[in-house]
This record gives structure tokens, sequence and C-alpha cells, in this order.
């Protein structure tokens, strides 16, 4: 039986996003994750049986970290399990050989899948709290000044840079307002 598991990410890959890509991999079932602690996937671990099949978008969705994957792969190897993932082109029921930079290249797009979701995931977090991210703004007194220097049309763009510490490209932008 061949199994799509979907959970649910702080990013760029939405849930119906991958259902509409486990669906082109003809899954029999597709279990889709409600959980942080990832209960029915480890309710579909227990039910594998030999010959069955995993199928998942990419890595990152299956395992927190590059040991966890490991003993994914261990349980699978033990299970007689197949996996399936389809943006890093895995699939282990296929009989041949992958490179050593195809591998490499997997590990390392996996590792880069996590950091982003997890700073993705501390990021809304830390907007649920009240707390603006991004780039500092300019003090509204330096964005003034740089304006009526500006208006006076006695200062050049480098001497407004220099008196107010506010580039040419910000100063345009808050003259568009």
């Amino acid at each position: 039986m061949i199994f799509g598991y979907i959970r649910e990410t702080h990013g760029d890959l939405p849930v119906n996003e991958q259902k509409k890509r486990l669906s082109q991999k003809q899954c029999d079932q597709i279990i889709t994750e409600v959980d942080a602690n990832r209960s029915r996937f480890h309710q579909l671990v227990q039910q594998l049986n030999k010959g069955d099949k995993i199928v998942v978008v990419r890595l990152s969705l299956l395992a927190d970290s590059i040991h966890h994957l490991a003993e994914l792969f261990d349980v699978f190897k033990d299970k007689e399990v197949d996996l399936c993932s389809i943006e890093e082109k895995i699939d282990t029921s296929e009989t041949e050989k992958y490179s050593l930079d195809e591998i490499v290249r997997s590990l390392a797009n996996f590792q880069s899948d996590l950091i982003s979701e997890k700073t993705r995931k501390g990021m809304d977090q830390a907007k649920t709290r009240g707390v603006v991210t991004g780039r500092p703004r300019k003090p509204d007194a330096n964005v003034r000044q740089a304006i009526e220097l500006y208006e006076s049309r006695q200062y050049s763009l480098k001497e407004i840079k220099e008196k107010t510490g506010i580039s040419k490209s910000t100063l345009y932008r808050y003259l568009d307002k």
C-alpha cells in the first residue's frame, strides 16, 4: 500500500499543494498530520507492512533532524518499507544507486528546509507576541531633516546622507509617500 504523508508547514508548502503533488503519485491513502507531536505519523509507522511505501513532498516534513531521519530510515529498512521524497527525487523502491553528490545535495537541502521552517515558526510566534520583525526604521527626526534639506535644494544627496544618515534610496522612498 502507498501512503502519502502531509504535515502543515510555516512557509512555502501549503497543505493543498502537498495533496496535489501526492495525488500524482497514486497514493492509496493520504494521512494529514494535525498536531505537532506527529501522532498520526507514529500510528502510520506502527501499521506499516512489508512492501508498503511512504511518499512525502520533501524530507523535512518527515523528520526534525538528520539524526531523526537516519532513525526513520532504520525503521523503514527493518520493516522493509520504501520511502519516496518527491523534491529530493529519492525512491528507495528503485534499484538504481544514488551518487554521493545527489545524497549530499539532498541532505543539505533537507537541513536548509529545517532551518527555514524553524525560522518562520519563530517569526510567526514573535509576531503573535507583538514583536516587530525586520530591519529597524530610521528615526523620524532624521527623515524629516533629510526631507527638509532636500526640499531646500541647497544640499547634494551626498551631503544630506552625511548630515542625517539617510541614504538616497531611503529618502526617495519617503518622498514618494
